[in-house]
């Protein structure tokens, strides 16, 4: 897929407040600190799209970015570590749950998860809750090349099998790097297909 245009449209406090739902796109989420605004600047091939930070818990909207004028990229604030009040942190949680079970044009959530990492709680239960949601979503390890292969591998292979324990069929999955643009070309690939799918079913639908 060729990314001619990626520009910034809007940051809402709730999924309403979103552009219309008239395009495909595609939610991008993760543990704070896991490398979602470089993984996005890499997809979109944009260094100063998304705004990569040192503070975990930056991104506190929800952020649209149109792709190629035809499909968005939405970037959520991320779970976890940010150092923030539990009143704020609920409210988070509620916009996120809203927007993931809400936006009836969200084709898949990649959730990203840190390949320099054995599996971690957090991440296993955000998993488990969009399956109890039925969102369909895609696994990104991220930050590849900051750790051996060896080790990567096995942390994958780990978060792999954890999954198995409670999960019959398990989602595809990416293993990336923002800094040696690893597995861009897999994921805009798979974007691409649902794309098709997703005007198909518009068609079908009459719409």
């Amino acid at each position: 897929m060729d990314i001619r245009t990626a520009i910034y449209v809007i940051s809402s406090p709730d999924h309403t407040k979103a552009p219309k739902p008239d395009r495909p796109e595609y939610a991008f989420i993760g543990r704070s600190n896991v490398g979602k605004s470089s993984l996005i600047n890499m997809l979109a091939n944009n260094e100063k799209l998304a705004k990569t930070s040192g503070t975990p818990g930056k991104t506190q909207l929800i952020n649209h970015f149109s792709i190629n004028d035809e499909w968005y990229i939405v970037d959520l604030p991320g779970y976890g570590f940010a150092k923030v009040s539990q009143a704020q942190r609920k409210k988070w949680e509620k916009m996120i749950e809203d927007y993931l079970r809400k936006r009836e044009n969200l084709v898949n959530v990649f959730v990203l998860l840190d390949s320099r990492h054995s599996p971690q709680k957090i991440d296993l239960e955000f998993i488990n809750r969009l399956g109890g949601w039925r969102v369909p979503f895609t696994l990104v390890f991220t930050k590849s090349d900051k750790e051996n292969q060896r080790t990567v591998s096995a942390n994958v292979k780990a978060f792999l099998e954890k999954m198995r324990e409670t999960w019959q069929f398990l989602p595809q999955h990416f293993v990336t790097s923002a800094v040696k643009r690893m597995g861009r070309d897999k994921i805009l690939g798979v974007i691409e297909e649902m794309n098709k799918e997703f005007e198909e079913g518009r068609r079908s639908h009459g719409s």
